[in-house]
């Protein structure tokens, strides 16, 4: 009777959990920040991405992170590899594409620790209190990967680390 319960109640939470993944699969989020500059200033921090190290949120968190720009920095083609946590962190983002003072879209190829191609693409706007960065983080997942997601809260952490992102880069070009 006890196994059987058991049974039932795992059954149970791998069904709910596999429900709650499907809606994981694709994920998206969308913040933005507003710094006080010049358009162009702020639109640099972005695009060149010698500049990362200043307002990157896994730098922060990984202070003994290395990394290394490859390709001709701030064109599309540029690369930023990074190696952090002790190994345990691989990967690059790419620019793939640049529209001046208005776009910049990356894709990443992450390695470890889990293997994943997410994009960040960058809209600048100007308004009155400044230039206000728009950014659109997407990931798309395979089931498995998306129920385990789902089971350490992985998408609010990735909501974290991407307001962080764009905290610091109001705070790198304000400074």
């Amino acid at each position: 009777m006890i196994l059987g319960t058991i049974i039932i109640a795992i059954a149970a939470f791998i069904g709910f959990g596999l429900y709650k993944a499907n809606g994981l699969k694709t994920i998206q989020i969308v913040k933005s920040v507003t710094v006080k500059g010049k358009k162009e200033e702020v639109f640099d921090m972005v695009r060149y991405l010698s500049n990362f190290p200043k307002w990157s949120p896994f730098l922060a968190q990984d202070p003994a992170q290395k990394y290394e720009v490859k390709g001709a920095d701030g064109t599309v083609g540029a690369q930023y590899h990074w190696d952090g946590n002790k190994g345990k962190d691989l990967g690059y983002q790419e620019i793939v594409k640049i529209d001046t003072f208005k776009f910049v879209g990356m894709r990443c190829d992450i390695q470890k620790p889990f293997v994943a191609k997410p994009t960040f693409d960058y809209t600048f706007d100007e308004t009155p209190n400044g230039i206000k960065v728009t950014q659109d983080f997407k990931v798309e997942s395979a089931l498995p990967d998306a129920f385990f997601m789902w089971l350490f809260g992985a998408k609010k952490s990735m909501e974290e680390t991407n307001q962080q992102g764009l905290d610091l880069l109001k705070k790198a070009v304000e400074k």
